[in-house]
């Protein structure tokens, strides 16, 4: 009634089939001596001849097909051609049923290990990936006493991953892996997981070989179906969630570029009458340019990040430094020699905007409280009384609005603008600074 063939030899002997069917279908194979002669490859001799057939004993049911995997490790992920490239172990199982045997007459044997390549495997595949299956020969896979086949494979898997690389190095990327089947519709194979999500999330971090630039987040799934003309394929699609460790290039490109820009800012502290500040302005400008042409590698080749950005502003307020000290520079020589006249709106803005210490000509002034600088006692800056107190001509008060200033209160009113200037772009990297570190703080903590 069990369809078993026993024999008395200590050897497999065969007649007639390897299998005898019971009432439900099932098949059994004759494992007598297993565990005193080892395994006779001959009794698995049909189910290996069957192996190009999907394994059902009515064609019409399908074959579920329970999905599970270990993300090990990221390898790389490589912006400029949008790929991330992984490494994990795949694993597989399903019912065959012409596989089954009794534990008892085999000496207690549950479980077998047989050559993967002469049982059937499904053909699972992912979606997104770029690369040839490449699974090494001679894998085995694990068969149970009652059908149950387990079957695993490690897998470098490049697959496809749209990357949003604006927040680099602080961002977050989102990529799927998409588990379907390349032949076999929904109503020839289903899948299923082997796992929980959770399980599968816990055993990729707890496994993970590499302590590298990424670190995994999560892994979500869902099951849509892939509709291929009028055929429906099922699939399992997983959402693997990765990060970005900003360590390194915190360290490497963002704190030295942040020195070079507040050594910069401090050089406002430097009299702007003083022939050595340009030169210095350009010293940093010319190393801030060799700093970039170094870190080059370390930026992503394609796309517009916010540490691209960071340092295109950066550049634009040290070459914006330069030209304005060399403006001032010109306007303090102006201010020595021949004062240009100065336009009515000039005047009213340094009036509103000025306390009457520093700006309104007709108060003694002493120093310039803007930046500690002394304004009327610069280098080659003659005294009012040096310049013979000379009112301007009809035209010049004209611009001038009409104040009818002397020739060294006009001078003092273009040094006292240029000290302006300097204080205003001196507030701009102040606050530049306060918010690029603000910003960095908060996307690193978020």
């Amino acid at each position: 009634a069990r369809g078993v063939w026993k024999t008395q030899k200590p050897y497999f002997h065969l007649t007639g089939s390897l299998f005898s069917t019971g009432r439900a279908n099932t098949f059994t194979i004759n494992c007598s001596g297993f565990d005193q002669q080892g395994v006779d490859p001959t009794v698995f001799q049909s189910v290996f001849n069957k192996k190009d057939f999907r394994p059902v004993t009515n064609f019409s049911i399908p074959t579920r097909i329970n999905i599970s995997f270990t993300l090990s490790a990221i390898l790389e992920v490589d912006a400029q051609l949008q790929l991330l490239t992984s490494f994990l172990w795949l694993k597989l199982s399903w019912n065959h049923p012409f596989i089954s045997w009794d534990p008892e007459e085999c000496g207690d044997i549950k479980k077998l290990a047989i050559t993967a390549e002469n049982l059937w495997l499904p053909d699972i595949f992912i979606v997104e990936s770029m690369d040839v299956d490449q699974t090494p020969d001679g894998l085995s896979a694990y068969v149970s006493n009652d059908g149950h086949v387990v079957y695993n494979k490690p897998m470098r898997v490049t697959s496809i991953c749209n990357l949003d690389i604006f927040y680099f190095p602080f961002d977050q990327q989102n990529c799927t892996l998409t588990f379907s089947s390349f032949l076999y519709t929904e109503e020839r194979m289903l899948l299923g997981m082997d796992k929980e999500v959770w399980e599968i999330m816990d055993d990729s971090r707890d496994r993970g070989r590499t302590k590298g630039e990424w670190e995994l987040l999560g892994i979500n799934k869902a099951t849509p179906k892939m509709s291929v003309g009028t055929s429906l394929f099922d699939q399992i699609m997983f959402y693997v969630a990765i990060r970005r460790r900003p360590t390194l290039y915190v360290i490497n490109l963002l704190v030295p570029s942040s020195f070079l820009v507040a050594i910069d800012a401090l050089s406002f502290y430097l009299p702007a009458e003083n022939e050595n500040r340009a030169p210095f302005k350009m010293t940093l400008l010319l190393g801030y340019n060799v700093f970039l042409l170094n870190i080059s590698d370390l930026l992503p080749a394609t796309g517009t990040s916010l540490f691209s950005v960071y340092f295109a502003l950066c550049l634009s307020l040290m070459v914006l430094s330069l030209l304005e000290t060399i403006f001032i520079t010109y306007l303090l020589h102006l201010a020595t020699t021949q004062p240009p006249p100065m336009p009515r709106w000039l005047h009213s803005l340094l009036l509103r905007h000025a306390s009457p210490r520093t700006c309104c000509p007709a108060v003694p002034q002493k120093e310039n409280t803007s930046l500690g600088l002394i304004s009327t006692h610069l280098s080659g800056l003659k005294e009012p009384g040096k310049l013979g107190g000379k009112e301007l001509g009809p035209k010049e008060a004209e611009l001038n609005g009409g104040t009818g200033l002397t020739r060294a209160q006009l001078a003092d009113l273009w040094v006292q603008f240029g000290h302006m200037m300097d204080n205003l772009l001196f507030r701009i990297y102040l606050l530049f600074l306060a918010t690029s570190v603000t910003t960095i703080l908060v996307l690193w903590n978020t």
